[in-house]
């Protein structure tokens, strides 16, 4: 590196002193040599005596001669300043600090020369990157994001394990103590699998170890639910009301399965590895817990057979996309009639206790035809069945607190699942990161106070701003949307909140440790905490029920690399975690800090208007706020998009371009906003210098910045999984569905018409 800066340095210094040669030359030829310097002008006139004479004494002429020749040196300063200006605006040389070097070598690096950037821009920009990325032992995929959050996580432990401060809060102590327990290897292995089986224990018992006949399904939905947070049929929870922003709700959904889709049951052909994988995975599971193989495989053969028949019953999330459509405003007592295999009140009031409930109490049902299927399916189905599933739900769900052997009965099942191969993944990773699950906001305040500065919140609410004003400047190009709700759209882009760095309050150790207060945790018992992490979270969501949003929740915690948009708060947010390179640095050009973090920024200001936030308004309400006409007409639009990625393909397996198309709008979305935003601020700041070797304009260098914020590897059984469930379409597509449909990119990379990169129908709708 240092030896590729020296050369970087070398020529830069040959060109930059050529540039001032040249300009200098240039005034020589063109200028008098009595005007350059009026000094030596004075002194070669014709002189009265041995000495120079003063102003009274020259004649008129001479005077004359003086002004004039001072007016043209004067004149010719400025032509030359003004000349040495549009110069430099036209050529603004090159970046040669520190960072701009390290980032060209980076880029570069990154890219693949070989490829046509207009036949394939993924593979020109993340080619290189690719062949010197093989996938690290133990991932599934890899990327900026994954490497982002590993040296994120490398903070954290330090953080955590350094137990010597004393200007903790209670809350940031209670943050090193669960990961001190978490990290007690020896009294984990000590306990064994005994915290579970007594777990069970006074659940009821299960059929793992001989026959078991009792009518308890009722008291075991409501433990299992209430105590250890499992959702086993449906899942309820408190949630922002859609249609009354103000006020939370309770609200009950569709549950997951034990696969990560009910494709996976439902195509077997495809997924019989994944399948058999997983009944093994069960089975050894069982087996562990004190029951015979044969036992144990017949009685996990019921649960994958119960499961499948769950899947089938299951709505796919292509036809949840419009919530108009699926949201059902009932009183707690109209669950009965929906749902009468479940005894309600009971069950609501152990979920959400202490707070009291009656048959009034407003519920929102998303999933009216499932839970219909499933209590008919519940009442058809043996009890003992029932039993075993609800109680190998707790069990999947502590897994990974266990001891070793657990950990690596699960290691074997997502090597099949994800592709991954062995590794020994240290103990700490996975403290650190139940760590952040349980107590981020009081880690996150550590790591706040420890990377995040503070000019970095107000460099991204900067630039938040010019991202809105850009998206919503763009407004007025929108051909296809009536100008009511053209003015109604500018209005919610203007009220979107923006939260970025951190929540305030997680600064304030007072604060702090109020909102942790209940949280009891102690040192060495991982189980322990995690079952009183339970009981808290419990506490937490009931308590929100009688009380109204805080705008200033989070859903992620400040270390987590990654953004969010909210449509019942209308709110947009960024964690200190993301607001690091490959993102953005502060030293870096503006053209990779647009492409890379303005891009992420306008990504989500257009969830705003994607095909599901669209549907609510600017203060977060579900309702009708377009006009039909331009309901019509964004449907038409989208369509194209629906259709284009449909038409992708990953390992012959084609996208889901309707699954995808919310994430498909903002990709597009956000990539627009941010390079007229970023051209915006060339309008108002002049070309900014390029970076050295790499032979790109600034506006090229946008391009290749978002895209290899993207560059990926991932093995072909996670790619599998990501196309059958993941919202977002892979990365290669992120990059190439959104720059070919970006007449900028075309222009800027000279890609012909009916190239690959630049096809004559673009779908385009922000």
């Amino acid at each position: 590196m240092e030896a590729l800066r020296e050369s970087f340095l070398h020529l830069t210094f040959q060109m930059s002193t050529y540039k001032r040669a040249t300009l200098d030359e240039e005034d020589l030829v063109d200028t008098s040599p009595d005007g350059i310097y009026p000094s030596s002008a004075m002194q070669v006139t014709v002189h009265r005596g041995s000495g120079p004479r003063c102003w009274t004494e020259r004649t008129h002429v001479e005077r004359r001669m003086v002004v004039v020749t001072c007016a043209l040196s004067l004149a010719l300063f400025i032509c030359i300043l003004t000349l040495g200006i549009h110069y430099r605006e036209g050529h603004p040389g090159l970046c040669l600090s520190e960072p701009c070097i390290t980032v060209a070598s980076s880029v570069m690096g990154a890219l693949d020369r070989s490829v046509d950037p207009c036949q394939d821009f993924y593979n020109f920009a993340c080619g290189g990157w690719m062949k010197k990325n093989p996938l690290p032992e133990g991932k599934s995929r890899w990327g900026p994001f994954s490497n982002l959050w590993e040296h994120n996580m490398a903070v954290m432990k330090n953080l955590l394990e350094n137990t010597t401060r004393q200007d903790l809060s209670k809350a940031e102590q209670k943050a090193q103590w669960y990961y001190q327990a978490c990290m007690s290897e020896a009294k984990i292995e000590q306990l064994g699998a005994q915290p579970l089986q007594e777990l069970i224990n006074q659940t009821g018992g299960w059929a793992l170890n001989g026959p078991w006949d009792k009518d308890n399904f009722q008291e075991v939905l409501r433990t299992v639910s209430a105590n250890y947070r499992t959702s086993p049929f449906f899942t309820v929870f408190v949630s922002t009301d859609s249609k009354n922003s103000n006020s939370n709700i309770i609200q009950v959904d569709q549950s997951g399965l034990g696969l990560p889709s009910r494709e996976y049951y439902l195509n077997k052909t495809a997924n019989e590895k994944y399948l058999k994988a997983y009944l093994d995975f069960l089975v050894e599971l069982g087996v562990l817990l004190g029951g015979s193989e044969e036992n144990s495989r017949t009685l996990m053969q019921e649960i994958v057979d119960f499961e499948t028949t769950l899947a089938n019953i299951t709505v796919p999330q292509e036809e949840r996309r419009d919530e108009e459509l699926i949201y059902h405003k009932i009183q707690a007592k109209d669950l009965a009639t929906l749902a009468p295999a479940v005894d309600w009140m009971p069950f609501l009031k152990a979920v959400f206790a202490p707070v009291t409930l009656n048959e009034s109490e407003p519920v929102v049902v998303y999933a009216k035809e499932y839970l219909q299927k499933v209590s008919d399916l519940i009442q058809n189905t043996n009890k003992s069945i029932l039993n075993n599933y609800m109680i190998m739900k707790v069990v999947r769900k502590m897994v990974s607190i266990l001891d070793q052997k657990f950990q690596d009965a699960e290691q074997r099942f997502l090597e099949v699942m994800y592709g991954t191969k062995k590794s020994c993944t240290p103990r700490w990773k996975l403290c650190v990161s139940d760590t952040d699950s349980a107590l981020g906001f009081a880690l996150g305040a550590l790591f706040v106070k420890a990377t995040f500065a503070e000019d970095s919140k107000a460099f991204a609410e900067d630039m938040v701003s010019e991202i809105k004003w850009a998206f919503e400047d763009s407004l007025k190009y929108v051909g296809w949307m009536d100008p009511e709700t053209k003015k109604a759209a500018k209005e919610k882009a203007d009220a979107i909140y923006n939260m970025i760095g951190y929540p305030k309050f997680i600064m304030d150790p007072k604060e702090l440790d109020k909102v942790f207060n209940d949280f009891e945790v102690v040192s060495d018992l991982y189980f322990k905490n995690v079952m009183h992490y339970y009981n808290f979270s419990a506490r937490v969501t009931a308590d929100q029920l009688r009380k109204a949003p805080n705008r200033d929740q989070w859903s992620m915690t400040p270390p987590t690399v990654n953004a969010y948009y909210n449509p019942t708060k209308n709110e947009m947010v960024l964690p200190a975690g993301i607001l690091q390179a490959p993102f953005y640095s502060r030293a870096w050009p503006k053209a990779l800090n647009f492409g890379g973090i303005g891009v992420v920024m306008g990504h989500e200001l257009t969830h705003a208007f994607d095909d599901q936030g669209r549907e609510y308004d600017k203060d977060g309400n579900l309702r009708s706020w377009w006009k039909n006409s331009s309901v019509e007409a964004f449907k038409r639009q989208t369509q194209c998009m629906v259709e284009q990625y449909s038409n992708y393909t990953i390992n012959k397996e084609p996208l889901n371009g309707k699954h995808t198309l919310g994430e498909n709008i903002a990709d597009n979305g956000g990539l627009k906003a941010a390079y007229k935003a970023y051209v915006n601020w060339i309008r108002k700041n002049g070309e900014e210098e390029t970076l050295p070797a790499l032979g790109m304009t600034n506006h090229q260098l946008f391009f290749i910045g978002f895209a290899q914020v993207w560059c990926s590897v991932r093995t072909p059984e996670s790619s599998h999984e990501g196309v059958i469930t993941d919202p977002h379409s892979p990365s290669r597509f992120r990059v190439i569905g959104t720059v070919s449909n970006s007449h900028e990119f075309s222009k800027h990379f000279g890609c012909k018409p009916d190239s690959p990169m630049n096809p004559r129908r673009k779908c385009e709708l922000w």
